[in-house]
């Protein structure tokens, strides 16, 4: 199995390479090193390489993952190749073909539809090319949800098993803790505040900076960004000059273990997006199952899959994505309606008992979990490469 992160934080990689591994595959996940010192990965049951590459990023990262992940597969025992995203699956592709092994393919996003790429359309039609030439040579595909599925479908004829993103039950136990993690929750509730939390990668479009700014109409609650990304610095500096820049915490690159204690804790889920492309328009982004594995209502954009699951399960509000343009009066009504629904969300969970707010969870932690999707997983793997 390939992946281009360095493996600590990927906790659908991590899923996968873990179910198959108990349905008795020896596997290898394989992805990259940071060059800060790597924290360990000690008690996998599945192994794990991570390269030191010379780049970091660009195209020269790109290409130079897929050459030694591709001299790599050259010499790996292996019955099959996983790729994990596009920006793997040329070097798997190609080692695939070359060693007569079967492929699969796991497409997080539709990766040329990211935001980072809606400017960029030579760099769009790079990764295009990649899925144009090396989908027609998967053996088993899979998906998060069906709208991307449908999207590959309708651009490749590639059908694929959708496999969503969602916890494990076992996860809820972890959940329940309430140890904190670098923000002191206790105190915000002894001051009477509600705190917002945003968790996950701190990119572009992902509603952090709108979060920030709703702060100035919602002076009893207080935002937790846990999260890493490429707008974390700016985003960091631009807190830093908001008068209530005081009721605004980053914590950083938080690990899967230790977001499972702190998530419990929030008073409401942020998951705002920017319509940036179909990307985003067709997300279920992991933290939706992470919130109801922890009982934290939602407030979410109101696009397809994630309105699908927050109309069939009372677990959260919708709202309108967020804009474009980040300035002027649009901006501040926006703002403003913004600040009403998470006040009006605050105002219908905050009075409920436990006994209430675990029946809405319910029905929702029911369905929304890894135990039923593994199933999917299993079975299209074993179609293909079926159990000795």
């Amino acid at each position: 199995m390939a992946v281009t992160n360095d493996l600590e934080a990927d906790q659908r990689v991590d899923r996968n390479a873990r179910t198959l591994a108990e349905a008795g595959c020896s596997v290898l996940l394989i992805g990259r090193r940071r060059r800060r010192e790597p924290r360990s990965l000690c008690g996998r049951s599945y192994g794990t390489e991570r390269m030191l590459l010379l780049f970091r990023r660009s195209a020269l990262f790109y290409a130079e993952y897929n050459l030694r992940l591709f001299l790599r597969l050259m010499t790996v025992r292996a019955d099959a190749f996983f790729a994990n995203d596009t920006d793997t699956l040329l070097g798997c592709a190609l080692a695939a073909v070359l060693r007569r092994r079967r492929l699969f393919f796991d497409a997080h996003e539709l990766f040329p539809d990211v935001p980072e790429l809606v400017d960029k359309p030579r760099v769009r039609r790079v990764w295009q090319w990649v899925e144009r030439r090396c989908l027609p040579r998967v053996d088993g595909a899979f998906t998060v949800c069906q709208s991307v599925a449908d999207c590959y479908r309708k651009r490749y004829g590639t059908v694929m098993t959708v496999v969503r993103n969602l916890p494990e039950r076992s996860a809820v136990e972890a959940l329940s803790h309430r140890d904190s993690y670098g923000f002191d929750f206790a105190a915000a509730r002894r001051a009477g505040a509600s705190v917002l939390l945003y968790q996950g990668a701190v990119n572009i479009g992902r509603g952090v900076r709108e979060a920030i700014d709703v702060l100035e109409y919602l002076p009893g609650c207080r935002l937790v960004v846990a999260g890493a990304g490429d707008e974390l610095a700016a985003l960091s500096d631009y807190a830093a000059g908001r008068e209530w820049s005081g009721r605004v915490a980053f914590l950083g690159r938080v690990l899967p273990a230790e977001l499972h204690r702190l998530t419990p804790q929030a008073d409401l889920g942020l998951c705002l997006l920017e319509d940036l492309g179909l990307n985003y328009r067709y997300s279920l982004p992991n933290r939706i199952g992470d919130f109801v594995a922890a009982g934290v209502p939602i407030l979410a954009t109101d696009f397809p899959e994630i309105g699908r699951v927050l109309r069939r399960y009372p677990v959260g509000a919708l709202a309108e994505s967020c804009p474009a343009e980040k300035a002027g009066d649009g901006y501040v009504r926006y703002l403003r309606r913004l600040a009403r629904t998470i006040e009006n969300a605050l105002a219908e969970w905050k009075p409920l008992s436990p006994a209430e707010r675990e029946a809405r969870f319910a029905s929702a932690r029911e369905d929304l979990c890894w135990e039923k999707e593994k199933k999917r997983l299993l079975d299209a793997v074993g179609t293909i490469i079926p159990p000795e």
